[in-house]
């Protein structure tokens, strides 16, 4: 982080996201799949897409669709079935890459990370140069593309990650973060789901440039809690810094069953109702959260848990149920559950910090 005067403060925030990864590795290691729609996911009526490979993407297919609406899209679809050993290996190995820069690395899924490279370990001044020796090393030691977004904070890294990908990167320099904001329509911001994106747009706000006219009071007003948050996201004083042991609070409950059960059917159904029960608690609370997670207790006592962070803050169950489905598709055993549980992560209230001046420098290697 870089002071000056005790006012300003520029940190240099990298964005790595890996493109379309879990597809990636499949068509990495099978010669045979290359340039071809492939998918991952369960072939069968059941099925997810866990990931889409650029290919299938053309088609419309995206993750988290039905296996039977894919296959519609496109009739060459490949299916894989998820590895994902395999998958966590790779990411161990990206983040190595990662820590040969910097110990300040905040992982967000097995396929993207932020990282401060303010204070580097290779004394690099400029983070798109980083960025870049990053992208590269990725795609020569390990064989995979990634994208990278670079900026003054994880907000904007993150949407700028978007903008030339697959296999390119983006930076918005600092003398361009209140242009870039000011520009970008509303539903891109954190924290904004389709309920809050329908208020906002019926108060006039479909961008930055339209929610910076509302004061703060205002804000808090229409928005409760969130609207501090967003009164300082939309101006970079919102001060999220990157951090790698965060301690994440959370909301969850969860249900130990008479008798065990095997079925993903009957999974679901109980699944559905331990969702109700979380959502009455979300709202008892008035949190929202953008982490949400599942936990499996099987017959034998061992225990998995399957997470999943989104861009959108989440507190009701049509948002995340659909997550839920998906990533209990992704349990790696066959053995029966004595419990099932949910919860919330990442909360939106717990990452509300209070406001803090930020300037940028006039001159600054970025």
């Amino acid at each position: 982080m870089i002071k000056e005067n005790n006012e300003k403060i520029i940190r240099k925030i990298i964005h790595v996201d890996m493109d379309a990864y879990y597809a990636s590795v499949e068509q990495l290691d099978n010669e045979n799949l290359k340039g071809k729609p492939v998918v991952v996911g369960g072939e069968g009526e059941r099925g997810v897409i866990a990931a889409a490979s650029y290919e299938a993407r053309k088609y419309g297919i995206r993750s988290a669709m039905s296996s039977v609406v894919a296959k519609k899209k496109c009739q060459n679809i490949i299916f894989v079935r998820p590895r994902f050993k395999r998958y966590k290996n790779i990411s161990n190995q990206i983040k190595k890459i990662f820590y040969d820069y910097t110990d300040l690395v905040e992982p967000l899924s097995l396929d993207e990370a932020f990282l401060d490279v303010t204070n580097n370990k290779k004394g690099i001044s400029v983070a798109t140069n980083i960025a870049k020796e990053i992208r590269c090393r990725i795609k020569n030691e390990i064989g995979l593309t990634s994208s990278a977004g670079i900026s003054i904070n994880k907000f904007i890294a993150k949407v700028a990650t978007e903008i030339n990908k697959p296999n390119g990167q983006k930076t918005i320099h600092p003398l361009k973060v209140d242009a870039f904001i000011e520009s970008l329509p509303i539903h891109k911001f954190f924290g904004v789901g389709k309920i809050t994106l329908k208020k906002m747009n019926s108060l006039g706000i479909f961008n930055g440039l339209d929610l910076k006219k509302y004061d703060k009071s205002s804000l808090r007003r229409h928005f409760g809690k969130s609207g501090e948050y967003f009164y300082d996201l939309v101006r970079s004083t919102h001060d999220n810094p990157v951090n790698p042991n965060r301690k994440r609070k959370s909301i969850g409950t969860e249900q130990t069953f008479s008798k065990d059960i095997r079925s993903e059917n009957f999974m679901l159904d109980k699944l559905s109702r331990i969702a109700d029960e979380l959502e009455k608690r979300m709202i008892r609370s008035d949190k929202k959260g953008k982490t949400i997670t599942i936990k499996i207790k099987y017959n034998d006592f061992s225990q998995q848990t399957l997470s999943k962070t989104t861009d959108c803050y989440m507190s009701k169950k049509d948002e995340f149920f659909p997550i839920l489905e998906n990533l209990l598709y992704k349990k790696n055993n066959n053995k029966s559950v004595r419990l099932l549980g949910i919860s919330i992560t990442n909360l939106l209230g717990e990452e509300i910090t209070t406001e803090k001046k930020i300037t940028v420098q006039l001159k600054f290697d970025f």
